[in-house]
């Protein structure tokens, strides 16, 4: 049983830390955060069911006074551990590298942190075998999460030469005020990272594309127009899809009109906080024009990189050194394909 600690208890902690719990050979030691933060007083009011350690001790009175028990420090919680995710800001988990080096310990970085901060840039589907056994791992962001995905399902199956990707992407997570209010798109300039971090999961493929910011929250929506290296017809590109365990078609005529509708679906499916792991093909959207795919893709944000979260585990830890036998066990515990 591996023994996992999440440090970073926010948007993408709390998925974590519930992802953990779901896989039957892993176990949540612990999460830790700064203090008194509306996750953590939602942990409280659901019965303290994660043990919470304190990563900065000078707010020890606070929590306590809310009626949190502390089981420790943030040092206490990475000496019990075999691996940590690390979801804090980006830049903290550079700097609590130090700490994890110190004990020894391995952990798994997300999208926000430099790729510099590991050894190794990790996809579980993409470029499992590159991460087993090292130390440090850092996941892709969850627009790169989701477009490798959908692009190495089709290299696999079809072999894809090149990609050209359109990214409207949401400015906050549902919540976030730290943006401001807004009513206006911003443009980043070409290539969006996306585009540049695909090259360095799938060094085969190249890659460029467009990122409009847009003020939403729900989600985010990524047009690709890939070359494949072959003919190939609407037909077989919707069963690459469909066979995906981590992917989603679904219609437009269904009323699957966007990125709301599906945040809506996985709510009315009961899942906790209306997430959802999969992306979201359109199958309307699925079409040969000349000799470029075109299909487009909702990525759910907060829940994305929850699957290849527990990939990296897999493959840091040697649990299974076969990418389809992790992926699989991944996707069994977090109840996808079904």
């Amino acid at each position: 049983m591996v023994k996992v600690g999440v440090v970073g208890y926010g948007v993408i902690g709390q998925r974590l830390a519930d992802g953990v719990a779901l896989q039957k050979d892993m176990e949540l030691v612990g999460v830790a955060d700064v203090g008194l933060t509306l996750p953590v007083m939602a942990l409280k009011e659901k019965g303290m069911i994660y043990d919470f350690y304190l990563a900065v001790p000078e707010n020890q009175d606070e929590v306590e006074a809310y009626g949190i028990p502390v089981s420790g420090s943030l040092e206490d919680l990475v000496q019990k551990v075999d691996i940590v995710l690390d979801a804090t800001s980006a830049g903290v988990g550079a700097k609590n590298k130090e700490i994890y080096e110190k004990y020894g310990k391995k952990a798994v970085f997300q999208g926000g942190e430099k790729t510099s901060v590991a050894d190794v840039f990790f996809h579980g589907y993409a470029n499992y075998e590159h991460g087993i056994g090292k130390q440090f791992l850092k996941l892709t962001s969850c627009n790169t999460t989701g477009l490798i995905r959908s692009v190495d399902c089709l290299d696999r199956e079809i072999g894809i030469d090149n990609v050209i990707i359109t990214i409207i992407r949401r400015v906050a997570d549902p919540g976030d005020y730290h943006r401001g209010l807004t009513n206006a798109l911003k443009v980043d300039p070409v290539p969006n990272h996306q585009a540049v971090d695909l090259m360095l999961i799938m060094p085969h493929v190249k890659a460029t594309g467009v990122l409009v910011h847009t003020p939403v929250t729900h989600g985010h929506i990524i047009s690709v127009v890939a070359k494949p290296k072959r003919e190939t017809t609407k037909e077989e590109i919707l069963q690459v899809f469909e066979a995906h365990p981590r992917i989603r078609v679904v219609r437009l005529a269904d009323g699957f009109l966007g990125n709301a509708s599906l945040f809506r679906y996985a709510r009315d499916l009961g899942n906790p906080r209306g997430d959802m792991y999969e992306i979201a093909v359109w199958e309307e959207t699925v079409t040969v024009f000349e000799d470029r795919i075109v299909y487009a893709i909702n990525i759910p944000q907060e829940a994305v990189v929850i699957p290849e979260t527990m990939d990296a585990i897999r493959a840091s830890m040697k649990m299974q050194t076969d990418r389809l036998e992790a992926v699989g066990v991944t996707n069994r515990y977090l109840n996808l394909g079904r």
